[in-house]
């Protein structure tokens, strides 16, 4: 406006003011242009301090400054022409005047550079004040997100406000990336886009300006050391720091069910072996060495624990679970999730597959599944339950699967209701990866990736996994009203209270140097877990082994090193993309027992495959063939073998025989994800190998590794021993050898019963007294049962007491027995406790587990375990989806094995029927007192 006023008036002022009035207009455009960056910044989005701190020069600050020169250009311009044409209107013709022209002319000449360079100072004061007053302004709008002191909640509300809706719905998926350390990403390809359904994207460059939720598995994507893979990772960190708007970290996860899977990280057991150790203080630990792996290299989220319990083991990712009881599950997941986690949460565990996901039709991986909310509650659902609330979860991923049609990533009454509502969990749900996808690429309940993607965010999920397969589509979705900005905000705000309380805004970056895996106390625990878990289920008295006897080792997974590992192990885990990875930290039966007992007294044969070439499985994802031929079964028919595992073993004392798995996704194995089965038969020709080497009368010792047990048709009462060590680990080869040479005792005890045939599939020990048919067949059952397991000692107990035997429908009921060793070795047994509802307003299992304790006693020994059982935990959930105890009587059986009660005492539960409150008591205690 200054300007338009100081145009007209040039036309009409005499030439010695023109240049007053020029003066008077440079002072006004100076003292406004000092205002445009702080309106700027208090009026707009474009202004922010991050920006700024970087060294990216603000928006605002150089439009004023730009703004600035351009009017002292039009100012100078215009008071030159005012001074000529007020020279002309105020002497035409005057020759007289022409001296005094030609002067103030070649004055004029002098005063413009000197004006110039007035220009250049108050352009400089001016960038130099505005950047100073608008750094001021801006830190202290900053503040409230970059204060940790200040409460979560205010600096969420203050970064959601300054959100676009596209940075909004970039936090609301991950991306796939091969991250590299020079900043050169790319995106990763492979079956899942077909899977999935997707198509090609915009430059990734420009997507990842706009910020991102997560990102999918840095180190565990590719091979790669870690520190490169951190150096990596922190690069793409960098740029979400300081190249987007508004600076807001990624959140990188990665798989660590049995470690954390990347390059040269420590190889855990699996989750089987865990559970066969009856001990939730050591998965806890074990749980605690995976976190600390996994921080080291800069991880927030890992994808585990499974907490799916085991029904029928002909599924293949029963390898994954911590066995067929939802107590014992939730217990060990309670314990697993606080060792990831550690007191302050600051690694997020994730419970899956939520829920119900191991109990589908003919034990088929995706494949749907048939169950009431009663019988979901009571035994699926229990385990979340327990872990998100005894152990503050931090994650939840809904499962492939529908259940009564419904699939679980659009479910929000499991989402929502029951998860955050009734369960008060305040973590972020994620989606397994291309779960969404899948809700119109497979279940067919919406037409597109945006519907989908309305279906699984309106439902409860806040990310989708593995990349933005249908999150890119969410501004179509809220165009065409299937989702709300509201609906985003809440789920934004979400994902961002969770980056602020694990500190990724004050830390974002991980320590290159800081890098620790495969640490000595990390192997220890490995190998304790390995060893605590062989479960002794034939000895005939040959073990332990006496001196050094000539031993041959014999059979497929003797030495081999993916036979100790299970599907979600860094090297297995390749296979499925056709690359290989070393294993040279994974010590083998043959390898350990050959160190132990002397290269010369070990003769090793292989005796069959049960794959020959390791290769990627199914060239399809489930349910979708997609024109393309169904492959064949890789597992090997040759017995070509046999006769130089027959040769070795006549040559030897005894014979140690190896057999049973190899985990690998989609085919790629005989057990894991998308690896299911229709026997119970040892893949291959392995049966044919034992009985051979049965022949030849010498003893054989059955070890048997994988992720489920087979039966040995037969020749379980032929054999000399049988001993179950699932997927072991690294440090397997060293807890057999141990439990072998009587180095260590054999502590496992099952938590997955041993059923006498396929036929009694799905078989679990808390089964209901009609799952037998009527007749009662002669398929069910099991030929070694839940809880059971061999050492090499024996325990004789004493009379089993209540302290009450009539308790109230919110006491506890007080239930001790004595322990005695009567053998000569000192060793351990694991006393368990199961309750029977004796009569119930509905049906019930024969029996469920409630209580179990480990002791360990000397020759002679005794010791008395006095076990505590709140009522509540008698509970079941009714019609109403309500958890209820009812009074009656309680039948409470205790034993070394669900088979073997050695006695059972009955209470009686008096009082009304009682609705239990959100907060009910989940865990029974035991005291040991030694005599």
């Amino acid at each position: 406006m200054s300007f338009v006023i100081f145009g007209a008036l040039i036309f009409f002022l005499p030439p010695s003011q023109v240049w007053l009035i020029f003066g008077l207009n440079i002072v006004f455009s100076f003292i406004q242009n000092l205002t445009t960056p702080l309106q700027w910044t208090m009026f707009s989005d474009v202004v922010d301090y991050e920006e700024h701190r970087s060294g990216r020069r603000l928006d605002g600050l150089v439009f004023s400054t730009a703004l600035f020169a351009i009017k002292f250009g039009l100012a100078l311009g215009g008071a030159v022409v005012g001074w000529v044409l007020g020279m002309v209107n105020y002497a035409p013709g005057q020759a007289a005047q022409a001296p005094h022209v030609l002067s103030t002319i070649n004055a004029l000449f002098t005063l413009i550079p000197c004006a110039l360079f007035l220009c250049m100072v108050a352009l400089l004061s001016i960038y130099k004040l505005n950047s100073r007053l608008v750094d001021s302004i801006a830190r202290e709008l900053a503040s409230k997100r970059e204060d940790a002191g200040r409460p979560v909640h205010e600096r969420v509300a203050d970064l959601l406000a300054r959100m676009t809706p596209e940075e909004k719905f970039a936090q609301m998926h991950a991306y796939w990336l091969i991250l590299d350390e020079n900043g050169n990403h790319r995106e990763r390809s492979d079956l899942s886009d077909e899977f999935a359904g997707v198509s090609e994207q915009a430059a990734l460059s420009e997507r990842l300006k706009l910020g991102v939720g997560q990102i999918t598995r840095p180190l565990g994507t590719h091979i790669v050391d870690a520190k490169t893979g951190v150096r990596a990772a922190n690069r793409l960190q960098r740029m979400m720091m300081e190249e987007t708007r508004l600076g807001i970290p990624a959140l990188f996860h990665e798989e660590c069910l049995v470690g954390l899977l990347c390059k040269d990280a420590t190889l855990f057991p699996s989750s089987l072996n865990y559970g066969s150790t009856w001990d939730p203080e050591l998965v806890q630990r074990a749980a605690e060495q995976i976190g600390k792996e996994a921080r080291s290299v800069g991880c927030q989220q890992g994808l585990a624990p499974v907490l799916d319990v085991s029904r029928d083991v002909r599924w293949g990712r029963t390898e994954e679970t911590f066995g067929e009881d939802p107590w014992l599950v939730g217990v060990m997941a309670t314990a697993w999730v606080k060792g990831l986690q550690g007191d302050k949460r600051d690694l997020l565990a994730t419970l899956k597959h939520y829920v119900g996901h191991s109990f589908s039709e003919g034990a088929r991986n995706h494949a749907p599944v048939h169950l009431g909310f009663s019988e979901l509650n009571d035994t699926f659902l229990l385990p979340f339950e327990m872990a998100v609330k005894l152990a503050n979860a931090g994650s939840v991923m809904p499962a492939y699967h529908d259940i009564d049609n419904q699939p679980g990533h659009s479910d929000s009454f499991l989402l929502t209701t029951v998860l955050r509502e009734q369960w008060g969990f305040d973590g972020i749900i994620v989606a397994d990866y291309g779960g969404v996808s899948l809700l119109h690429q497979h279940h067919g309940i919406s037409h597109d990736a945006a519907e989908s993607a309305a279906l699984a965010f309106n439902a409860g999920l806040d990310v989708e996994l593995p990349k933005d397969d249908c999150a890119r589509h969410l501004a179509e979705a809220v165009e065409r009203g299937l989702i709300s900005m509201a609906k985003v905000d809440e789920i934004v705000a979400r994902t961002l209270t969770e980056k602020f309380r694990l500190g990724l805004f004050e830390n974002p970056y991980a320590d290159e140097n800081g890098i620790d895996l495969q640490n000595e106390m990390t192997r220890q625990v490995a190998r304790e877990v390995a060893t605590k878990s062989v479960t002794l289920l034939e000895n005939n008295g040959i073990l332990p082994l006496n001196g050094k006897p000539r031993v041959a080792v014999v059979g497929p997974t003797a030495d081999d090193p993916l036979a100790l590992l299970s599907g979600y192990s860094f090297p297995v885990h390749l296979i499925i993309s056709d690359m290989v990875e070393e294993t040279s930290q994974v010590t083998t039966p043959r390898a350990a027992l050959e160190q132990y007992l002397g290269a010369s007294n070990v003769r090793y044969a292989k005796g069959c495959h049960i794959i020959e070439k390791r290769m990627a499985g199914a060239p399809v994802f489930p349910g979708d063939s997609g024109g393309k031929p169904m492959q064949q079964s890789p597992v090997s028919q040759s017995t070509a073998l046999i006769p130089e595992a027959v040769s070795a073993a006549q040559e030897s004392d005894v014979v140690v025989a190896c057999v049973g798995d190899l985990a690998g996704l989609f085919q790629s194995g005989t057990v894991g994800e998308g690896s299911d089965t229709d026997s119970l038969n040892l893949p291959g020709v392995q049966q044919q190998l034992l009985e051979a080497l049965v022949a030849t009368g010498k003893p054989v010792i059955v070890v048997m590794t994988g992720g489920r047990p087979y039966n040995l048709q037969g020749l379980e009462e032929k054999i000399a021993a049988l001993m179950m060590a699932w997927a072991p680990g690294q440090e397997g080869g060293w807890a057999i050898a141990d439990v072998l040479t009587g180095r260590a005792e054999p502590q496992g005890r099952l938590v997955v019963s041993v059923p006498k045939s396929a036929g009694a599939m799905p078989f679990y020990y808390n089964h209901k007294l009609k799952s037998g048919g009527t007749p009662f067949a002669f398929h069910f059952g099991a030929r070694y049962p839940f809880g059971f397991g061999l050492g090499w000692t024996q325990f004789s107990w004493g009379t089993a007491r209540v302290a009450e035997s009539s308790v109230p429908v919110d006491g506890e009921v007080t239930l001790s027995v004595d322990i005695t060793n009567t053998g000569e070795r000192s060793g351990s047994e694991v006393v368990q406790v199961y309750v029977r509802d004796k009569v119930a307003t509905q049906v019930r299992p024969l029996q469920e587990l409630k209580a179990f304790q480990r002791v360990t006693l000397s020759p002679g020994e005794t010791a008395t375990l006095t076990f505590t059982l709140p009522v509540e935990m008698f509970n079941f959930t009714r019609r109403d989806g309500k958890r209820i105890v009812e009074p009656g009587e309680f039948e409470l059986q205790i034993g070394a094995s669900s088979a073997d009660i050695r006695q059972a005492v009955t209470v009686n539960v008096t009082g009304e029927t009682r609705v239990l409150p959100a907060e009910w008591r989940m865990l029974s205690t035991c005291k040991v007192k030694r005599a």
